[in-house]
């Protein structure tokens, strides 16, 4: 099309629009579709080489539409808190199936191992070497001045950024690994199932319960939660490419990953949290151990009804 047939067909549309803008009116419930529609026009007169003027006039039209749609767009502006109120607790209660699966993979192995190790101080070794056995152990010894820390890190800030990367780290590996058709993420949930429990039977063998369930107790509403959906996100992807239906693969694909980045992004926001708690609450000796299983108590049932519940209005 030559250029002069495309301004007179579509002059109108930015006279418009470049009016609204220069007078400041409110907004009418058409400015986000002829901002959509002045963006195409830009990008066809650029790939027509339409004259610089035209193009400038429209890069000029769509940066001024963009400010104003994105800086008075209250809807924009608030899209942070329509996400913790509505869209994260909606994804997981539409993808229960895959929520109360990892929840049943990872919480199965953790007792069945934290009940064989209570019962037995040498299970422990068959999942963890000596060294860290023995880390574990002086972590959570009742006469530590800091509990659940092992590295030399010496503040609690320091300590706030080790948990965010060892956090977020174990959580990754467990979504991630659901593109091998679901296998990666159920690998993942049942080691850490096994992992986490062996150290609670072993050290619950050991006497330590005044220390670690105490340290656990709170954070754990956020961690272990996180991991559980990060999993569940992770095989909705493995089930996408197991069974994509009518779509190709590629598509199915790209479908539940719509989902499971909405879980992830909600995921990693609980983990913040929970190395917040851990860093700064769970280790400190100071406070009574009354304290933090009411604390601690207070967390599960907030984090349980905002999934149950949050959300339901809309």
């Amino acid at each position: 099309m030559k250029q002069e047939l495309f301004e007179v067909q579509h002059a109108p549309l930015w006279e418009k629009l470049e009016s609204e803008l220069a007078e400041k009116k409110p907004r009418d419930t058409q400015f986000p579709q002829n901002f959509r529609t002045v963006c195409h026009h830009l990008a066809l007169a650029k790939h027509r080489r339409y004259s610089p003027q035209l193009v400038d006039r429209l890069n000029a039209l769509v940066i001024d539409a963009h400010h104003r749609f994105y800086q008075k767009n209250r809807r924009f502006r608030y899209q942070w808190l329509d996400f913790i109120v509505f869209e994260f607790p909606l994804a997981i209660r539409r993808n229960a199936r895959f929520v109360l699966l990892a929840l049943a993979l990872f919480t199965l192995p953790l007792l069945v191992m934290g009940i064989g190790c209570y019962n037995n101080n040498e299970l422990i070794y068959s999942v963890a070497p000596a060294e860290q056995v023995q880390s574990f152990e002086s972590m959570y010894d009742p006469d530590a001045e800091k509990i659940g820390r092992e590295r030399d890190s010496e503040t609690d800030l320091a300590m706030f950024g080790f948990y965010i990367k060892n956090n977020i780290g174990v959580s990754f590996r467990t979504f991630a690994g659901g593109i091998l058709f679901g296998v990666g993420s159920i690998f993942f949930l049942v080691f850490n199932g096994l992992s986490i429990g062996s150290v609670a039977g072993h050290l619950t063998q050991m006497g330590y319960t005044s220390t670690f369930y105490p340290f656990v107790v709170g954070h754990g509403a956020f961690e272990l939660t996180a991991i559980v959906f990060s999993g569940a996100a992770g095989m909705k992807l493995g089930y996408a490419l197991i069974a994509p239906g009518t779509l190709s693969r590629l598509d199915a694909l790209r479908v539940a990953g719509r989902e499971t980045v909405i879980i992830v992004y909600g995921s990693t926001l609980m983990l913040i949290i929970a190395a917040f708690l851990e860093a700064f609450w769970s280790s400190s000796a100071a406070l009574p151990v009354a304290v933090k299983y009411s604390v601690g108590g207070c967390l599960w049932a907030l984090v349980t009804i905002y999934f149950l519940f949050a959300g339901r209005a809309r």
